[in-house]
Parts: C-alpha cells; sequence; structure tokens
C-alpha cells in the first residue's frame, strides 16, 4: 500500500452497500479507519444507499451484487446516471461472466471478490481513486478471456495512434496514470492528452469504457 494520508489531500468518502449485518460493519470500521478514506454511509439496500449519496467527487461506493430490492447492478447504473463522477466497485461472491459483464457495462470501476484480504481491498481503493481498475486476479482472467470471446472480427481502429493504443494496453492489464506514464517514459499530463483523444476518437467517457470498447473491438 502507499504511505499514510498525511493530510494534505481531501479524504475520500466511501459508501458500503451490503445487506450482510456484520460484514457491513466489519467493512465500516476498516474503512473508516484507513488514513485518506472515511466510511460515509453503510447500508443495506442500494435504495437508502442513493437516497444519502451526494456528488462528491471523488467518491467511492463499494457494493454487493445481490441484494434485497434494486440489484447492485441496476443501482451502479442509476448512481452512474445521477452523479457520474462516483466510482462504483464491485465486493461480491458472484464470479459469473454474466455478472462480470453487467456490472462492467454498467459503469463499475473495479471489480474484486469478498475473498480479498483487507489490506488488498483498501489498496484498491487507492487504486481506483488514482485512476486504476482493481480487480480480483480471477475476475481479470475472466474479464480478457470475456471479451475476447464476444468481440466482433477485427475492423477499423478507430484512427488511433501506436501510442494511443500501448496506452490502451497497459490500461487493461491494471495500469494506472502513473504507472502506465512511468512505463511510457511520459508525464501524468502526457497521459490525460492522449485520454482525452481516446474518448473521442471511440465515442466514450470512461477509462472502463475505453478499455472494454477496445477489448471488444479486437484494438487491443
Amino acid at each position: 500500500m502507499t504511505k499514510p494520508h498525511d493530510g494534505s489531500q481531501p479524504v475520500v468518502p466511501v459508501t458500503i452497500v451490503e445487506d450482510q449485518a456484520d460484514l457491513r460493519a466489519g467493512l465500516a470500521a476498516l474503512i473508516g479507519g484507513f488514513p485518506g478514506f472515511t466510511c460515509a454511509g453503510a447500508y443495506a439496500t442500494m435504495e437508502d444507499a442513493l437516497r444519502h449519496l451526494t456528488p462528491v467527487s471523488p467518491a467511492i461506493v463499494l457494493t454487493d451484487l445481490g441484494l434485497p430490492g434494486m440489484s447492485g447492478i441496476d443501482g451502479i447504473r442509476e448512481m452512474r446516471r445521477r452523479h457520474p463522477a462516483v466510482l462504483a466497485v464491485v465486493l461480491s461472491v458472484h464470479d459469473d461472466d454474466g455478472r462480470i459483464f453487467d456490472a462492467l457495462c454498467a459503469g463499475a470501476a473495479g471489480y474484486l471478490l469478498k475473498t480479498t484480504p483487507p489490506a488488498r481491498l483498501l489498496e484498491s481503493l487507492q487504486q481506483v481513486v488514482a485512476g486504476g481498475s482493481p480487480m480480483s486476479p480471477e475476475i481479470a482472467r475472466r474479464t480478457i478471456a470475456l471479451f475476447r470471446q464476444i468481440r466482433p472480427p477485427r475492423g477499423s481502429d478507430h484512427d488511433l495512434t501506436p501510442h494511443e493504443t500501448r496506452l490502451l494496453q497497459f490500461l487493461a492489464e491494471g495500469h494506472n496514470y502513473r504507472t502506465a506514464a512511468e512505463r511510457l517514459h511520459v508525464s501524468v499530463s502526457t497521459i490525460s492528452f492522449h485520454m482525452r483523444n481516446i474518448y473521442r476518437k471511440l465515442e466514450v467517457h470512461s477509462k472502463a469504457e475505453a478499455v472494454s470498447k477496445a477489448i471488444r473491438q479486437g484494438i487491443i
């Protein structure tokens, strides 16, 4: 994990949506005691979470998928509609292709299994704020296999430059802007410039959408 929060950066609020009371309380205590983050609320249903969610950026929603009432996937879609800057991270027991695909298409920025160790979960929160898309190793492997199975025949590359394509490949492998910049020997601001061009060319609005579309269309 990165060094402890020194107070120079804003504290990131994390909203928890989990119907199991003991797990919900454990996550709230874990996140509430982690420097740089605070538990903004812990709810048993997505409906309750949506009623209390505020458009703070950056902000994270850590959510289960199998919830009473509105599902986690529908909830992610709705919160992204209301608050596009919110970063949704799935924490679930489910690792089947259908739920993974639907969650990512709904706008999830990460997908973790409930077997994820506490230290790794906290590290994942840091990664998603830094621009990463944290996934449990099992989920990452299934995601890549899934998108490669369903992608259409290789077609247009949308006029992406070799540099932009290589950047997308690094992001698909789990790099964030900082680590991708180090691999490409450029500044983070240069990475941001390339990403704006990628968004425009692929007609997407987020890093997750860009990587997903690039994989589906055989660009990477």
